[in-house]
């Protein structure tokens, strides 16, 4: 059995960030393990490296391109469907709980994706999101951003668990495309087709077209037209 190291870099954590890496780490795996030079957030028993990644995948790329070289890796990265905000006061009293109005979906991916297309297509790496809803803390302490009026976000955590997906070969990504071989489409198109905004449906073909799954064909007016490769 390994051995679990719970003093390295858990102080700042959210409590979603650490039930999801003992979740994949497994109840045989250790957490917060030393792999060369660098510091991981989980190892399974098989010794498949775990890293947890709510955000950008930018600021772990060289860690995951170095360690993959020779290592498995997972990046477990969570969508978050749903999301509930209770909000206290600085004595620890709730003021009351409230559903978010902002929804995600897995295309939210593409959102942290598009800072390292490169890393989907590396040998030893698999992706796995996370399809969740959260229960968000917060404490009106005067101390958060301006933009909450001062409101802190205390911690994070798991309420509900739906399901993951496994992104492990390129083929895996094709779900992002839902055209034809034959089709040709736009930002728009794609937007339209999978119910997201133009914007996500931009960074989502950017992102395909770095890793060499679909590709521009020409233009219709001010859209660019892409097609799958």
């Amino acid at each position: 059995m390994l051995t679990n190291k719970q003093t390295i870099g858990t102080k700042k954590e959210s409590s979603l960030h650490r039930s999801l890496k003992f979740r994949f780490s497994g109840s045989e795996g250790a957490i917060e393990t030393q792999v060369g030079d660098y510091v991981c957030d989980g190892i399974t028993s098989q010794g498949e490296i775990i890293e947890v990644q709510n955000g950008s995948f930018g600021p772990i790329k060289e860690k995951v391109k170095t360690l993959a070289k020779t290592n498995k890796i997972r990046i477990i990265h969570p969508i978050i469907i749903k999301k509930h905000i209770e909000l206290y006061d600085s004595d620890g009293s709730l003021l009351h709980k409230r559903k978010s109005p902002k929804k995600g979906n897995v295309w939210d991916l593409f959102k942290a994706l598009i800072y390292a297309p490169d890393l989907a297509m590396l040998k030893n790496l698999v992706i796995e999101l996370a399809v969740i809803d959260i229960v968000e803390k917060r404490i009106n302490d005067g101390k958060g951003s301006w933009r909450r009026k001062g409101i802190s976000i205390n911690d994070r955590f798991l309420e509900v668990w739906h399901s993951s997906v496994v992104l492990s070969r390129r083929s895996d990504y094709y779900q992002f495309i839902p055209f034809k071989k034959s089709e040709y489409f736009t930002t728009q198109d794609l937007a339209e087709k999978a119910g997201i905004n133009t914007t996500l449906a931009g960074k989502t073909l950017y992102t395909l077209a770095k890793m060499n799954l679909v590709e521009k064909t020409g233009k219709k007016g001010n859209a660019f037209i892409y097609k799958r490769k």
